[in-house]
């Protein structure tokens, strides 16, 4: 049997036609995918939400913080009040999933401490919730054209602005998602 290909450091891009209100119009970021399912964290959907608030949620002095502004992000529907982390460079922080060697996913608290007192990683996206696939359901909806993936793009995830890593992430493909059909085709 061969073994599927991993999509981690993929970004998972959201057809026009994909209706889910979870994932329309939406860029995931997978962070782990193998046999056993996929985790990923969305990258343009911000919550009415900052991270200023979060800090105070979690009883952080965040007196000094030049970030309290940066909007917080629905990484998606799994476990919404949980935080996520999506961060570079990777660093040694107490609970972190590398995706690659320089980009993490990080849950313990001390990235977000970090942060508040402006010692955190270089850049990072700030999270509650993750986008979950179970054994094969990623695969499914990949066949249903639901979803684009190609490799992902760290500028496209710190440096654009939300409103244009959808088309940002299909336009690094040479895929404009004006112009698709719904319709998959198979041979």
């Amino acid at each position: 049997m061969v073994k599927p290909t991993s999509l981690s450091n993929q970004f998972l891009i959201a057809m026009p036609t994909l209706a889910d209100p979870n994932f329309s119009r939406t860029v995931t970021f997978l962070c782990e995918h193998s046999d056993q399912g996929a985790l990923g964290i969305v990258i343009n959907r911000s919550l009415d939400m900052t991270l200023g608030e979060i800090f105070e949620q979690m009883e952080i002095d965040a007196s000094q913080a030049a970030h309290a502004d940066a909007p917080v992000y629905q990484g998606g529907p799994v476990q919404n009040d949980h935080g996520f982390v999506l961060h570079e460079p990777l660093g040694n922080w107490q609970s972190t999933l590398p995706v690659t060697e320089t980009v993490g996913l990080t849950t313990s608290q001390d990235i977000l401490q970090a942060i508040a007192e402006d010692r955190g990683p270089d850049d990072w996206l700030v999270a509650l919730g993750y986008a979950g696939w179970g054994p094969g359901q990623l695969e499914q909806e990949m066949s249903e054209n639901a979803w684009l993936n190609g490799p992902a793009d760290t500028s496209i995830v710190f440096r654009l602005p939300e409103a244009q890593r959808w088309q940002a992430a299909a336009q690094k493909l040479g895929v404009d998602l004006g112009t698709l059909s719904g319709d998959a085709g198979h041979a």
